[in-house]
């Protein structure tokens, strides 16, 4: 058997790389197709500035309801009747205040709305309701 004699010039190995562009070139065009350009909605606000800001002293007003039926104020225990009465009195001392009720998980849902009632017939709309400890 006769052998060919290599030539002395050695070829080198080469990648073709117009498949791999071409991959390249697709998925670019994909991305830019499948890519919305949506504004984000929301509210445009100017914030103030520092030495326009204002300190403001908004305390809140906390009412807790436990699961016997007990409504507390400022520590002390208060009638279902009374709440309207102190929180139009704490309402002057603080006018922007708002009402933070923590009602107690097992609490009756009747007697927080009750309360939640009494709270809006003393002038507030800033409620929020939470939940207590287990």
């Amino acid at each position: 058997m006769a052998r060919k004699k290599h030539s002395s010039i050695e070829e080198e190995a080469q990648i073709d790389m117009t498949p791999m562009l071409d991959i390249v070139f697709i998925m670019l065009i994909f991305f830019i197709v499948t890519t919305s350009f949506i504004k984000p909605s929301g509210l445009d606000y100017n914030k103030p500035e520092a030495s326009q800001a204002t300190t403001q002293k908004s305390a809140n007003i906390f009412i807790g309801v436990s699961k016997t039926g007990v409504i507390k104020m400022e520590n002390r225990q208060v009638d279902i009747e009374r709440v309207t009465a102190n929180v139009e009195r704490m309402l002057a001392e603080s006018p922007e205040a708002a009402v933070l009720i923590e009602a107690d998980k097992e609490a009756e849902h009747g007697l927080v709305v009750k309360v939640m009632d009494n709270v809006k017939k003393a002038g507030i709309n800033k409620i929020s309701v939470s939940a207590g400890k287990d």
